[in-house]
């Protein structure tokens, strides 16, 4: 039986006129991995709604996993998630206007949560597809890391079985260009992309080499 996995991106941010997550995840919609029964979602990049719209869809589709996908301009590859920190604090403030200081994810919830996902499989996955990854240990303090503390937060509490993990990716060539930094086109991160969910699906055991980064 096909694992279900509900993948998610976000709505453009913080003045962008797109969001390289929001274009990966629909074009991956259109490339279904064999193996996988897949559903994409856009969330708003928003504290609480984003969480909210998941449990809606969660509710309408129960999915196997669920993996985020989401922007980290500056990084020049692929970086999967390990640690979501149940913290809110926004340098900038949402497309809601809302900029949390100091606030849990989930008042008293644990600290943190680690991924449910094979993330060392799936960086050498990523890489082995001809992209360029790695396990990053940091996922931020903003919307973000919102979705996979709240998302680890359910698998622990609520959806007993569900597996969660995130992945942040590049900006666009176009975006870098601007930015001054590097950049990954579509096609890039989502042959990335499919090459992690294909990990996710066989259940790959995680390589015994340490990997990760603060990035």
């Amino acid at each position: 039986m096909a694992t279900r996995i509900l993948v998610s991106g976000f709505e453009p941010f913080g003045g962008e006129a797109v969001n390289p997550s929001q274009r990966a995840v629909e074009a991956l919609g259109r490339a279904t991995p064999s193996g996988v029964a897949l559903r994409t979602v856009v969330l708003p990049t928003r504290f609480g709604a984003s969480l909210a719209r998941l449990d809606h869809e969660l509710a309408e589709w129960p999915a196997d996993v669920v993996l985020s996908v989401g922007l980290a301009g500056g990084r020049s590859g692929l970086t999967v998630e390990r640690v979501a920190i149940n913290l809110d604090d926004a340098r900038i403030a949402d497309n809601g206007g809302d900029q949390p200081l100091d606030r849990p994810v989930v008042e008293g919830a644990p600290a943190a949560y680690f991924a449910s996902l094979p993330v060392k499989a799936m960086a050498a996955a990523i890489r082995a597809a001809g992209v360029e990854a790695s396990v990053s240990h940091s996922a931020g303090t903003f919307v973000c890391n919102h979705v996979f503390f709240g998302l680890c937060h359910r698998a622990a509490t609520t959806r007993p079985g569900l597996r969660c993990g995130f992945v942040h990716i590049p900006w666009l060539p176009e975006q870098a260009a601007r930015h001054g930094g590097p950049g990954l086109d579509t096609e890039a991160v989502v042959r990335g992309l499919a090459a992690a969910l294909l990990a996710v699906a066989a259940d790959a055991p995680e390589p015994p080499v340490a990997e990760g980064a603060l990035c």
